[in-house]
């Protein structure tokens, strides 16, 4: 009866082979000794990163919330603006196409809509020319026709160029259309622009390195770049002429299209004088005021240099507004520390671009109660701008009444304290009505665009956060 031993297979495939000769048997273990040293090199880098990363501070997490355009991507701006003063220097160049973008599509805007009031001129007056009788249009019952004159097809002409140059710079953001909000009877679809949050659209400005060599990329993409300089200094005069022009206003104004209450307007003289040159630089206040669309969550790590929060680390999510994109919200919820909501009280009369039935106000109105009544938020702080102030005050001075949109305003003063006082209360109700922990809220007015006003604000932001989550940690 034969006797059966079990035997390891590790220890058998490890074993050394029998017919093994004394220098193979030196060179095998030399292999050996290497393979456990290295083995031990990798154990102990690990070993460092991990008790590296358990000392590393964790990094203040804000949420920017709000429906789109309410002035999220602009805090965001004025946060690095102010805190993170090198890293905004490095980037503040790649700004200038948009900047430029931002030009050219208003411009653009308007010689659609002039392209459409002279097609319905000679339509009309082909009308006119026929034995048929013709029916007045609705426009024509209402108002006399606009006077379109020769001046009118020079500026469409010459200012033509534009278009090829929207699209050029589309391209080297790696940009796509996107329908814009559309005036009250408002028939065309004005195209807007966006980028997707993972796209990296300040390095597409330049060539593929990988196609181009380093030289070759440089030299091309200053070649576009000049190029465009030419051709909007070319056009300078008469973009200024186009918005200058009373025939032009009274179009958008019978059309209810506010083009300077948009975000991303620079046809103001001034800004022409500026934008519109062959060696023009982006200044930190036009790109606090620039519109860049963007789909999806963006993540910024910011570490500040300066302020009471110096030598922190934050990051911020600046997250899609619109309607599609609110369920993204959710999953960033967690471990936040903070939210800055933004309610931009300047559209109280104004539609959700994505459903012209719903009222912007009414809508800030409902993200804020969800915002208060969401439990995994009920340790974050929560701090309130009420936003676009300086664009309410030219809307009331206007002559916009806030009680013909928001009946329950009744017979108050129509200015921008009383407004302002009026919609800060109401949020202040909603909050005391639906908020999970009772906690405090700090309501701030502002105007994002105004880089030194909110520098003062975000400074009081900034300390708030940092000495709650001092407190917090039990360091306070």
């Amino acid at each position: 009866m034969g006797l059966t031993l079990d035997v390891d297979p590790l220890t058998l495939a490890l074993a050394p082979p029998p017919d093994e000769t004394e220098e193979q048997r030196e060179q095998r273990l030399e292999e050996e000794e290497h393979a456990r040293r290295v083995s031990e090199e990798i154990d102990e880098q690990i070993r460092k990163e991990g008790a590296a990363l358990r000392k590393q501070k964790k990094p203040i997490k804000v949420l920017l919330l709000g429906q789109s355009e309410s002035g999220k991507s602009t805090t965001l701006k004025n946060f690095q603006l102010a805190y993170a003063a090198q890293a905004w220097a490095k980037e503040r160049l790649a700004w200038k196409a948009v900047i430029q973008l931002n030009l050219i599509r208003h411009v653009v805007i308007i010689l659609d809509l002039l392209t459409q009031e002279m097609s319905k001129v000679t339509s009309e007056e082909s009308s006119s020319d026929s034995d048929e009788p013709s029916r007045p249009s609705r426009q024509a019952t209402s108002s006399p026709p606009l006077r379109l004159t020769e001046k009118h097809r020079l500026l469409k002409l010459r200012l033509a160029p534009l278009r090829s140059v929207r699209e050029d710079l589309q391209a080297r953001l790696g940009a796509s259309d996107w329908p814009a909000p559309r005036a009250s009877g408002e028939k065309s679809k004005m195209q807007d622009f966006f980028v997707r949050s993972n796209a990296t659209w300040k390095s597409s400005l330049r060539s593929n390195s990988a196609k181009w060599p380093s030289d070759h990329n440089r030299r091309k993409g200053q070649d576009e770049s000049n190029e465009t300089g030419e051709v909007l200094a070319s056009c300078a005069e008469d973009i200024k002429a186009l918005w200058a022009d009373d025939v032009i206003q009274e179009m958008l104004k019978r059309r209810r299209l506010r083009l300077d209450l948009q975000p991303g307007f620079f046809l103001h003289e001034r800004d022409v004088d500026r934008i519109a040159t062959r060696d023009y630089s982006p200044a930190d206040e036009d790109v606090v005021r620039s519109r860049l669309r963007t789909l999806g969550v963006q993540e910024h790590r910011i570490h500040f240099e300066t302020g009471s929060a110096a030598g922190t680390d934050w990051c911020l999510y600046d997250v899609g507004g619109s309607r599609t994109q609110r369920a993204a919200w959710f999953p960033y919820f967690d471990d936040c520390s903070a939210i800055i909501f933004l309610a931009p009280i300047s559209c109280f009369d104004e539609k959700l671009a994505e459903d012209r039935r719903v009222n912007r106000l009414e809508d800030s109105y409902q993200l804020w109660k969800m915002i208060c009544s969401n439990k995994l938020l009920s340790k974050a702080q929560i701090i309130l701008f009420l936003n676009k102030c300086d664009l309410l005050d030219k809307k009331l001075k206007s002559g916009v009444r806030v009680r013909d949109c928001v009946p329950s305003y009744g017979d108050r003063k129509n200015d921008l304290q009383t407004v302002a006082q009026y919609f800060a209360q109401h949020f202040k109700e909603i909050a005391k009505q639906h908020v999970v922990t009772a906690r405090p809220f700090r309501v701030h007015l502002t105007s994002v665009v105004d880089t030194q006003a909110t520098a003062l604000t975000l400074g009081i932001v900034g300390e708030n956060i940092l000495r709650t989550q001092l407190r917090d940690a039990d360091l306070l």
